[in-house]
């Protein structure tokens, strides 16, 4: 099974694979996790990839992720990341059909809420940017490519509880019944500008 961790900058994607790792090892899983190559190669290079650098880091995190020896794969980060960090959208950008192909084959992709506060690194990270931005062009992308999805909030152990209350179903063997589509709890709820209001308000008060 691979699990996939998708966010804007500074949303928790590393502490919660973390996280969720450890619980499912406790439970008996075996369980590996990919760090995110982007910022390691950003780490090494004491600089952000130009765009014509961005497909082979792409590539690389695929690859680890099809490399890893477990019953469970946690992908902190998939190559549908580094293509909207790298700002590689057009439809027919070799990075984001190889991005988009890829991220098809995870059982399970969780988005990070914006609900935790911005840390810069000085890499990736070396400004601000507006995470409500990218935030949206990730939704957008995943809704058109037919892509399913769980936002994930809360902070330290409420987040973890909040990931682990959608994984005993993914985890399970799939039922002979026919299946009941998911449906949003209300009309808004997959419509990210009402949530970036809505932290916007929590942030006021």
């Amino acid at each position: 099974m691979k699990i996939a961790l998708l966010g804007a900058e500074s949303t928790g994607k590393t502490t919660l694979a973390g996280q969720l790792a450890a619980h499912l090892r406790r439970e008996g899983h075996a369980v590996a996790v990919v760090p995110e190559w982007l910022h390691e190669w950003c780490t090494r290079k004491r600089r952000a990839p130009r765009p014509d650098e961005c497909l082979a880091i792409a590539q690389e995190q695929e690859q680890r992720v099809s490399a890893a020896a477990a019953g469970i794969v946690v992908a902190d980060t998939t190559a549908l990341m580094v293509a909207i960090w790298g700002g590689l959208l057009f439809a027919d950008h070799p990075l984001l059909r190889f991005a988009l192909a890829r991220q098809r084959g995870y059982d399970l992709t969780l988005v990070m809420g914006l609900d935790l506060p911005w840390v810069a690194d000085g890499l990736q990270r070396d400004r601000s940017w507006p995470r409500e931005h990218t935030d949206a062009l990730l939704r957008e992308l995943l809704g058109r490519a037919g892509i399913g999805y769980r936002v994930v909030y809360g902070s330290g152990e409420e987040r973890l509880r909040n990931a682990l209350a959608v994984l005993p179903a993914a985890l399970a063997p799939p039922a002979p019944a026919a299946r009941v589509a998911w449906r949003w709890q209300c009309d808004s709820c997959s419509d990210p500008d009402c949530e970036h209001r809505l932290f916007r308000s929590v942030a006021r008060n």
